[in-house]
């Protein structure tokens, strides 16, 4: 069967020519239809991410959405190595599937299944969003920060505050549901970038913030702590749940001072932090409000025979594989 296949690690993948799954006790096959190009994907299928199995070669893809040998339509996630989700055929266990709804097509299944899940497993499995609190989503113009806006809104958030480096896209926000937006410009050539973050921050959270959902990690995260520790009234909690690291920087100088002088409850997000199970209802939680929560994800397809020059594309759109 054709496959994209990743032969050593940190390599982008190849199209080739791959052994067909065969169904096995407590294993089914699937014909996969779509499946996203996403960070998740990408850096399990290197070998990069802490879930990998890192042996090769390999079929890259993480998830995706196609039909078991039973007709039935499901989103899979994590395929049995060797396998992957970009091939033909890939092999799952069953458990690992949850069926897609009649009425959600297979680019926009396999689109939104991931980052909804980030943006709802963050919100009710470790932050457990009450109606009416206050969430700060910092980098909300990414695709699962966009989104994370959307699902907020929905499960009741009072106010939600987004922030991002690109203000046109920042702006673009407003109609999806956030209420107050906070640019940013951080780096070498803006050496003063954090106190010129921290400052509408402190303005932005002073009526309060429940809930922080963290996109990026570094130097933006630290400063929305440290608004937090200098605008929110004493022994007010503030759930600070880091979900992604797209800013690249994977350490930040924490001084133990912010700690100890806020009431701040920081928390991780993801596999192995939520259990898989949990992980895989907020997907099914996802599909089902769709189109009550008007839930909005771009998209861009392409052809397997496209996967190798498309592998490394941005974020936005969602880039989907369609076969």
């Amino acid at each position: 069967m054709k496959a994209a296949i990743i032969r050593t690690a940190g390599a982008k993948p190849a199209l080739g020519e791959f052994p067909d799954p065969v169904a096995t006790t407590g294993m089914e096959v699937i014909a996969v239809a779509a499946s996203a190009l996403s960070q998740f994907s990408r850096s399990r299928s290197s070998g990069a991410h802490y879930s990998s199995d890192a042996e090769f070669p390999v079929v890259a893809g993480a998830d995706g959405v196609g039909t078991t040998d039973d007709g039935r339509r499901v989103y899979f996630v994590m395929p049995q190595a060797p396998h992957g989700a970009l091939a033909e055929r890939t092999l799952v266990r069953p458990k690992l599937t949850v069926p897609v709804p009649d009425d959600l097509d297979d680019v926009s299944a396999a689109a939104i299944a991931n980052p909804g899940m980030s943006a709802w497993a963050a919100l009710v499995e470790r932050a457990a969003l009450k109606p009416g609190e206050t969430v700060l989503i910092n980098g909300a113009t990414g695709t699962a920060g966009r989104l994370a806006v959307q699902i907020a809104k929905h499960l009741g958030a009072g106010r939600v505050i987004a922030t991002g480096r690109n203000e046109a896209e920042l702006e673009e926000l407003r109609v999806i549901g956030a209420d107050v937006l906070v640019p940013f410009k951080l780096g070498l050539l803006h050496p003063s970038g954090e106190k010129q973050y921290e400052a509408p921050l402190k303005d932005a959270i002073a009526g309060g913030v429940n809930v922080v959902l963290d996109y990026l990690w570094g130097k933006s995260a630290r400063t929305v702590m440290a608004a937090i520790v200098r605008s929110v009234e004493d022994a007010t909690p503030v759930r600070f749940v880091h979900v992604g690291g797209a800013s690249g920087e994977e350490s930040i100088d924490l001084p133990g001072a912010a700690l100890r002088s806020s009431s701040i409850q920081l928390m991780g997000s993801g596999l192995k932090s939520v259990p898989l199970e949990k992980l895989l209802s907020a997907i099914a939680n996802v599909f089902a409000i769709r189109r009550s929560g008007n839930l909005q994800i771009a998209t861009r397809t392409v052809p397997l025979s496209a996967v190798e020059e498309a592998w490394d594309a941005p974020g936005k759109p969602r880039l989907v594989v369609r076969f």
